[in-house]
């Protein structure tokens, strides 16, 4: 699998995880994802809250799509980049 595979693939495991989302790059050189030797680093935007439990599941969806490939031992690192206004509306409606 190449590098633009692999990102493609983990931003679609993203997609199935309610609550994150890849960050928009800022840049065109800086993509949500970075794939690099020992580390594989995901930027997000929470859309709920609490955030611990949703970096759980992003790492769970994300975890098996690294599975046979050159980043399958890396370690993932998930950052939270920005937190989208509506998550305070459902923490406070909850």
């Amino acid at each position: 699998m190449t590098a633009k595979e692999a990102v493609e693939k983990i931003v679609g495991a993203l997609e199935m995880v309610d609550g994150v989302r890849p960050a928009l790059p800022v840049a065109w050189d800086t993509p949500a994802v970075e794939l690099g030797p020992g580390v594989v680093e995901i930027r997000l935007i929470a859309t709920r809250l609490p955030i611990p439990p949703l970096l759980d599941r992003a790492a769970q969806a994300v975890r098996p799509v690294l599975a046979g490939t050159e980043w399958a031992n890396a370690r993932l690192r998930l950052v939270v980049t920005d937190l989208d206004g509506a998550a305070f509306a459902r923490a406070t409606s909850q």
